[in-house]
């Protein structure tokens, strides 16, 4: 079978996070043909594969699309950066390789926005079924699936100890596994780290695929419009090499593209709100409002303290440290290299009834940003906070028929009253916690907030200063059978033939975590879907609200 097709039965558009699990899965079909289109190149660089150096690969153009947001009106007009990855394994070749499923309770909210079948019981055997855990063995967790879970250096420094401890002191419970029964409470954090290396969907799904014969990898090939016939998509126009190509799909083309980039191919290809395409110039082909509509992303902003004990990250960022530890992971995979030194981590509620944990905690034994720059002299620590169900709403808007300028991204972040106080018990329930005994032999003068930031209105005017993405852009391709649904629970497009979005666009409400591991679900379960080979759900016991008002009383 040749590799040259012009014609296959599916493409997949983007390699990233999901599309290289969808291209994966399809071609496990030796009677399929598959073409995998990726803007992006090789993932094979030093700086994607060792997890320390997570912040390189972030902060490089050529692997991050580098979309911006517009002037967000709640947060004092700035604009925030919306990292995308470009490159083979997208965004999960980039981002932080936190593990976090989100709590079973996201997945029955997306049922009752109309997602059926999404509920935690049918959810749960595909994020086994993507799983190695490499640390928890129980009917929770996956033990053959293609994605490591690992625990980095497992807790060596004593502040990831010593902040779970602070946690317990403060009157939460220990967890020994967020992604399992309990996802209240404070643990140890997971990351998606195979033997040292970022275990990214394309190390992990595409490595030893990538020469079946019916497999083809698209490199470098910018994908400008999906080609219709009335209301049935039949292929896609493609930039490759300075050229124009197309290519046609027997069966569905499968947008991957993400929250940014599948609502922009969509709109650019005449699908979406009315007035949104009419003002960019584009034809319309299928009115659908909800397209890039729903918009939802995760704020946080970090606590940080010096330290009194030289323990901390802060010791190991100066050019001969980075260059030995660099050196020992080349070598042997061990040391600071191998992991993304978010080790422990918490979820809590920010008040009595909420159902589920809303805040999440990620600790880091330094106080330092994304870049790796030292955020002052001497020791110091951090720990990274967020209010995570938003009640605000964004859009994806195009401006243009041309998709290589980047659309109009708005969050409209802290638009509500819900959310501002979200991040206000966020202040309030982290200086309870760092005030705990266990942290007094760490914990020196407070960085920021500082302490005489007391007053609502205090508050909010350093959130609105300090707050930043989590990198988290999601929903906006909801699923769903409502008005403003783009696609259904099979995935397909509202209204359209052969076409199907399968990424973090098509949730409904944003989970409470980070969100490569629901993205990958959403992968795995989306490829059944289309193969008509659906696992059967699971019926799995969870920590609930009930069982929280069970131990007050």
């Amino acid at each position: 079978m040749t590799k040259n097709l012009q014609s296959y039965d599916y493409i997949v558009v983007g390699a990233g996070s999901a599309g290289a699990i969808v291209a994966s899965r399809l071609s496990e079909d030796p009677k399929s043909t598959v073409l995998l289109v990726e803007l992006g190149g090789s993932d094979s660089s030093v700086f994607i594969r060792m997890p320390t150096a997570l912040g390189i690969p972030m902060n490089t153009p050529k692997y991050n699309w580098g979309f911006v947001s517009a002037p967000e009106p709640y947060l004092n007009n700035r604009r925030l950066n919306c990292p995308r990855g470009k490159v083979i394994g997208g965004s999960s070749s980039i981002n932080g390789m936190v593990y976090v499923r989100g709590h079973a309770l996201d997945f029955d909210e997306w049922e009752s926005h109309g997602a059926a079948g999404w509920n935690y019981q049918n959810c749960l055997p595909y994020f086994k079924k993507l799983e190695t855990h490499q640390c928890i063995t129980s009917e929770y967790a996956g033990s053959n699936g293609p994605v490591a879970i690992s625990g980095g250096n497992n807790m060596r420094n004593p502040l990831y100890r010593a902040f779970i401890d602070a946690g317990v002191e403060a009157g939460y419970k220990e967890t020994d596994d967020y992604n399992g029964y309990r996802q209240e409470g404070f643990g140890q954090k997971f990351m998606n780290v195979d033997g040292g290396v970022r275990a990214s969907t394309g190390y992990a799904y595409l490595k030893n695929v990538k020469n079946r014969p019916n497999l083809t990898i698209l490199k470098h090939a910018l994908v400008t419009r999906i080609i219709f016939d009335g209301k049935t998509a039949t292929g896609i126009q493609c930039h490759i090499g300075g050229q124009t190509k197309e290519f046609s799909a027997q069966q569905e083309v499968v947008l991957c593209a993400g929250s940014i980039g599948s609502p922009q191919l969509l709109q650019v290809s005449g699908v979406g709100p009315r007035e949104t395409l009419a003002a960019a110039g584009i034809d319309l082909v299928h009115e659908l409002p909800g397209v890039g509509e729903n918009l939802q992303d995760h704020l946080e902003f970090n606590f940080q303290y010096r330290c009194k004990q030289p323990i901390t990250l802060n010791s190991e960022l100066g050019l001969f440290k980075k260059a030995l530890i660099g050196a020992r992971w080349l070598l042997f995979k061990t040391g600071l290299g191998r992991t993304n030194h978010f080790e422990s981590c918490a979820f809590i509620r920010s008040k009595a009834g909420v159902q589920w944990p809303d805040i999440q905690y990620h600790f880091l034994p330094g106080a330092i940003s994304y870049d790796g720059t030292v955020a002052f002299k001497g020791h110091g620590f951090q720990v990274h906070v967020g209010h995570n169900k938003p009640t605000s709403r964004g859009h994806v808007r195009v401006v243009s028929r041309d998709v290589k300028q980047h659309p109009e991204i708005q969050f409209n972040y802290l638009a509500t009253e819900e959310d501002k106080q979200g991040f206000r018990d966020c202040v309030h329930l982290t200086r309870e916690i760092m005030r705990q005994p266990a942290m007094d032999i760490f914990r020196g003068e407070v960085i920021q907030p500082t302490d005489d930031v007391q007053s609502d209105e205090q508050i909010d005017a350093f959130i609105r200063e300090a707050v930043d993405s989590a990198y988290h852009p999601s929903c906006t391709c909801k699923m769903g059978i409502d008005a403003m649904a783009v696609v259904d629970p099979e995935l397909r497009v509202h209204g359209l033939s052969n076409i199907r979005v399968i990424d973090s666009s098509i949730f409904p409400t944003i989970p409470n975590g980070n969100l490569n591991a629901p993205t990958m679900m959403v992968a795995e379960r989306g490829a059944d879907l289309i193969k008509g080979n659906i696992q059967q759900p699971v019926a799995m016991a969870v920590y609930t609200n009930k069982d929280w008002e069970k131990r007050q009383k």
